[in-house]
């Protein structure tokens, strides 16, 4: 069963200013989270009166985020960095986004490995109408640093 989030979105998702593109959370539980966003002119991939439909997989990486970082700060925690790492089959009836609409996304936890690799299910809709669905693996590094060694002789 869902619970009521009260926190700020940016106690939750740590982008700063305008690359916070979430306005607010709703709920959620253990497995998910919903989130909310009304598309407004200084919206930062405003343009032509909306949004391109590609923005729908952003918008689903920071409802990820925000439910890791819910999880964190009910841990006592702050939330951490992590990385969108790809999506499979994303979806999306609709080419763009119009100002003024809200849109409502949707995140459920399919799995979530010891070593932070996860997979979320994702749905985007308005009005009560899902318009993008999408699959994302998602990676939260158990230790920041240890992102950076990728790649590298460390």
């Amino acid at each position: 069963m869902r619970t009521a989030i009260s926190y700020d979105i940016a106690d939750l998702v740590p982008h700063a200013d305008r690359m916070r593109l979430l306005d607010r959370v709703v709920e959620g539980d253990a497995e998910s989270l919903v989130a909310e966003v009304t598309l407004r002119e200084d919206f930062l991939f405003h343009e032509n009166g909306g949004v391109g439909g590609w923005v729908g997989v952003e918008l689903m990486a920071q409802t990820i985020g925000a439910w890791a970082g819910w999880q964190a700060r009910l841990r006592g925690e702050p939330p951490k960095v992590g990385f969108l790492l790809g999506t499979r089959r994303y979806d999306c009836s609709r080419p763009t986004f119009k100002t003024g609409e809200r849109l409502r996304i949707e995140v459920h936890r399919k799995f979530w490995a010891d070593n932070g690799l996860g997979q979320f299910d994702c749905t985007l809709g308005i009005d009560g109408v899902t318009v993008a669905t999408a699959a994302l693996t998602v990676f939260e590094p158990q230790v920041p640093g240890d992102v950076m060694k990728v790649g590298t002789d460390e």
